[in-house]
């Protein structure tokens, strides 16, 4: 079984920012994202005039093609805080620092033990290390038997690539516009040249 991609606050601004969100689902198709990613969309979005079209695209697309996720904290959820924390969870979800990431990381986790497949959709540094290693975690559990699923990591890279295969970017000329709008929101993004955003065998 598969569940709807999560998706983090930085991906959806860059996206909804620009007014993209076509874009996003016709590659990752419908999406969800934790009550916590919600919030910082929206705070960000109205706090700061480059992020400004995103609340009313978000508000757009919820709750068809962006369901929200309680984060309640269920014993299942719980317990995954607590294990990649080493913290109470009522505790570390009263620490605003990376809380987004943590939340995509741990309901995906909580999805991935009850035997779905989760991709999530993270470019903070951090966030995607914890995705990765709880990736290979659950590989290491699926090698020895345990009945669970996956998690596999994607990037705002990672879908502009997908689209650049599936044409739904009209050239590279129109990706590097693209892009570029992009990392004028998030300069975490790596320059184009260093991505396979541009490569000939992308758009052969």
């Amino acid at each position: 079984m598969t569940q709807r991609p999560i998706i983090d606050a930085g991906p959806s601004l860059n996206f909804l920012s620009i007014n993209q969100e076509r874009l996003l689902i016709r590659v990752l198709g419908q999406l969800s994202a934790p009550e916590t990613v919600q919030d910082e969309v929206l705070r960000k979005a109205s706090q700061d005039a480059r992020f400004r079209a995103a609340d009313a695209v978000w508000r757009k697309l919820t709750p068809k093609w962006v369901r929200v996720l309680s984060d309640d904290p269920t014993p299942e959820l719980t317990a995954v805080i607590e294990r990649i924390t080493r913290l109470p969870a009522l505790q570390r979800l009263q620490q605003s620092r990376d809380l987004g990431e943590l939340m995509v990381v741990a309901h995906a986790v909580v999805a991935a033990e009850s035997g779905q497949t989760v991709r999530v959709l993270i470019d903070d540094g951090q966030g995607a290390r914890l995705a990765t290693a709880e990736a290979a975690r659950l590989e290491r559990l699926r090698s020895q038997g345990k009945p669970v699923g996956a998690v596999e990591l994607v990037s705002t890279v990672t879908v502009l690539e997908i689209a650049a295969l599936k044409r739904l970017v009209v050239d590279r000329g129109a990706m590097g516009d693209l892009y570029g709008r992009m990392r004028k929101l998030d300069d975490g993004l790596p320059p184009i040249g260093q991505t396979r955003l541009l490569l000939s065998q992308v758009w052969s």
